[in-house]
């Protein structure tokens, strides 16, 4: 089992990123890595979605394009500077600071959920009940839509200097099923991070609707339908 070097503080839920907050915000606010691949997983869920994101950040820029193509966006992150920053940018949206493994999720259930850049700051054991947790958050045939290496490993964050941990592709695989969750696919976007797409089981009346559904995006947005999808992790 690959287990991280170092954790960081019990003290700080935000795993290091408060101290670095500022900086943060500079970097993503300068990069729209991802933008794409979160976009087009959105088509597939209702119009005017309610998404839960987790480690939302300061809103920019995944927040800031799902609230730009009409979702209704409710945000989670432990960082108070983080979050206050997504309070003024958007007044009227859904947020609050809290580390995203003891929140209640607003106590309600959403049709997709996102946690870019999050799960793999947690140890493993914390990973697997998040799974869990969002898979009870998820209404019938909802989404979520997460990022992590796809090979097992531990790293020191850039960033933060704090640990960061895997679970791999096939880890990630058996949590899902166990929490009820069915893998669908797995994206790379164009900065190289792996993405994990998975559903909600359903009856098959309501899975026959978002097939329907799913099927209704692939023909939209063609702007952004090159997803960069993996059918097989092949060598570099």
């Amino acid at each position: 089992m690959v287990t991280p070097t170092r954790t960081p503080s019990r003290d700080d839920p935000s795993n290091g990123y408060e101290a670095v907050a500022s900086e943060f915000m500079r970097r993503r606010g300068e990069s729209s890595i991802g933008v794409a691949t979160v976009r087009r997983w959105a088509l597939a869920l209702p119009t005017g979605a309610t998404i839960l994101d987790l480690g939302c950040g300061h809103g920019v820029p995944l927040a800031t394009a799902l609230i730009d193509d009409g979702c209704i966006v409710y945000g989670i992150d432990a960082s108070p500077t983080l979050t206050a920053a997504f309070r003024r940018r958007f007044p009227h949206a859904h947020v609050t600071c809290e580390a995203v493994e003891g929140s209640d999720f607003f106590a309600r259930t959403f049709d997709g959920v996102l946690a870019i850049g999050v799960i793999f700051l947690l140890d493993a054991d914390t990973q697997r009940n998040l799974v869990r947790k969002v898979a009870q958050a998820l209404a019938p045939g909802g989404r979520v839509l997460f990022t992590s290496p796809r090979d097992a490993c531990a790293w020191t964050d850039v960033l933060t200097g704090c640990a960061s941990l895997s679970l791999g592709a096939e880890g990630y695989k058996g949590i899902l099923v166990g929490a009820g969750l069915t893998l669908l696919d797995e994206y790379l976007d164009e900065g190289d991070n792996h993405y994990f797409d998975a559903r909600k089981r359903t009856t098959r009346r309501t899975d026959s609707k978002m097939r329907l559904r799913s099927n209704k995006a692939l023909q939209t947005d063609k702007s952004i339908r090159h997803v960069f999808r993996i059918r097989k992790a092949t060598p570099a």
